[in-house]
């Protein structure tokens, strides 16, 4: 069986397949890649590919005893004793994928990593430097995808707590830009709010309900923040709005300094 060796993995380097769905309601969120379409462009690129890739950020090194194929997202024939240094993600988050399926246990029906709570994956934490990870079966037919559409503002549905904010309040925060902060991980991305959106709000103290991917909650000192795929189950912060499932990869991407606008849309 053929096996990879990290060498070198930046921060949140992790495991990752399609999802851990249907847990949501035992308290587990999906977790999955931060951006699907990367993920699965990746994949379609080999044609046929394991079901779990790597997610990497700032850059990855790892070598293979054996023949290999893998997408990142160029494609790259490796034989044995060959390492591959692959560059820090163009955004945030980069992907690898493989001809054949990583030998690692589902936990729960999914490979995928949740770091926040030490589930799934590789031991149920990041990759690091001497991790060994097997690889077995020949992977699926990867199918192919469609382009993704890469500008303008975020589409977002009004939350259940909007109506908690006056109307002009909701047409400061369609009007205003808001800048991606450095502070940005699996679970969630605060947004630094240079207009003052929502500067004098007032502290809500809410009954904790489930929450899901994209949700924008208003922290206590009026900080918005994005929850994104290790989101966890429940929140008492009262969320105005969620970002769209088809607008969550890009939005998953942008860089911190990056400005943030959003657009009201329907269900």
């Amino acid at each position: 069986m053929t096996s990879i060796t990290i060498l070198r993995a930046g921060p949140l380097t992790t495991l990752q397949d399609g999802g851990r769905f249907g847990m949501l309601r035992h308290g587990i969120s999906a977790s999955g890649p931060m951006d699907r379409r990367a993920f699965a462009a990746a994949g379609a690129a080999l044609g046929r590919a394991g079901t779990t890739g790597v997610e990497y950020t700032q850059g990855l090194v790892f070598e293979t005893d054996g023949p290999l194929r893998i997408a990142c997202p160029e494609i790259r024939e490796m034989i044995a004793g060959q390492a591959v240094e692959i560059a820090p993600a163009m955004g945030n988050y980069g992907y690898v994928r493989f001809d054949r399926e990583m030998e690692v246990e589902a936990v729960l029906g999914s490979r995928s990593t949740n770091i926040a709570v030490g589930l799934g994956g590789y031991k149920g934490r990041a990759l690091k430097a001497g991790d060994r990870i097997g690889l077995g079966a020949v992977g699926q037919a990867a199918p192919a995808i469609g382009q993704m559409e890469d500008a303008g503002a975020l589409r977002i549905v009004w939350g259940i707590h909007a109506d908690l904010y006056p109307p002009a309040l909701r047409t400061h925060f369609l009007e205003s830009a808001f800048r991606v902060s450095p502070h940005l991980d699996r679970m969630g991305v605060r947004l630094e709010d240079p207009a003052g959106v929502f500067a004098g709000q007032r502290r809500l103290n809410l009954i904790s309900d489930a929450i899901v991917p994209g949700d924008i909650q208003i922290l206590g000192d009026g900080t918005p923040t994005v929850l994104m795929r290790d989101h966890q189950p429940t929140g008492g912060y009262p969320r105005i709005a969620t970002i769209v499932d088809a607008d969550l990869d890009r939005f998953a991407q942008m860089r911190p300094g990056t400005l943030v606008r959003f657009r009201s849309v329907t269900p």
